[in-house]
């Protein structure tokens, strides 16, 4: 057995990680596959050609190159699948529950920064919901999930910008500076037990690895929140929080079209 390194510059989210492994299902001898997004490195455990492994994430227009290869003489990993699923189910709730909150009083505090974060945290919820449904289903259907996931962050993200624009050119009230914080702080809170809970797993699988970087992401995004609330009560003025929800909206946008293109 050899393993192989590959830089895949790419790769930076479960997506295209997922588009690999579609792609190497079809190749004989590929027995283990591990990717580090920080790094954007794949290690991959093979008894096929390296060479064939290069020229199948060639074709899938990542930015790869090959590290290295070498003997691969331990053993081969075994991850405990449902422990792992359990796990994201447990923070997809978590998730889908702070989205109804922020939701609710993002309306209720007219703030468009909640309301963004909140569609932000039910974008997240509704890609891992897909992929963990899809993960025993044929490459046709995974195509198909990752596209209604693509459609339905683009949607969100559309409807938001239109909002965003809406609130800039008409007269609207102040937001709510103390629901703002409040309720941002929440949601920070339930993001650091997400991220808690998913740092006490022992498994070292990719799609652990991107859920500790997403919730990353939503903790920054959270604080983002609470930053515009204090701003709006300091300036008395709208924009700090329309600044935050457009730029939690170019994040879902920007997620969307990778979706998509992936998808193709």
């Amino acid at each position: 057995m050899k393993k192989t390194v590959f830089k895949v510059k790419k790769m930076d989210c479960p997506c295209e990680e997922r588009l690999i492994r579609m792609k190497f299902s079809k190749i004989e001898g590929v027995l283990q596959i591990s990717a580090n997004f920080g790094t954007r490195e794949l290690e991959v455990v093979h008894e096929c050609d390296a060479n064939a492994l290069l020229s199948a994430l060639d074709e899938l227009k990542l930015d790869s190159s090959l590290l290295q290869t070498s003997e691969f003489k331990e053993t081969l990993r075994v991850d405990d699948e449902a422990k792992d699923r359990r796990l994201l189910w447990v923070v997809l709730a978590i998730n889908f529950a702070f989205f109804i909150i922020e939701f609710g009083f993002g309306f209720l505090a007219d703030s468009m920064g909640l309301v963004a974060d909140s569609l932000d945290m039910l974008s997240d919820s509704f890609v891992y919901a897909i992929s963990l449904y899809a993960v025993f289903k044929s490459d046709f259907v995974k195509k198909q999930v990752a596209k209604i996931a693509g459609v339905f962050q683009l949607l969100l993200a559309g409807i938001g910008f239109l909002e965003v624009l809406r609130r800039v050119f008409y007269e609207i009230e102040l937001p709510n500076f103390t629901l703002m914080v409040s309720i941002s702080a929440l949601a920070l809170v339930g993001n650091f037990i997400c991220l808690k809970l998913l740092n006490q797993s022992q498994s070292d699988g990719a799609h652990i690895k991107a859920s500790q970087i997403f919730t990353s992401n939503d903790i920054v995004i959270n604080l983002g929140v609470i930053l515009a609330g204090i701003l709006v009560f300091i300036t008395s003025s709208k924009i700090p929080d329309l600044l935050i929800g457009a730029i939690v909206f170019i994040i879902v946008l920007k997620g969307a079209i990778k979706i998509l293109n992936l998808a193709k």
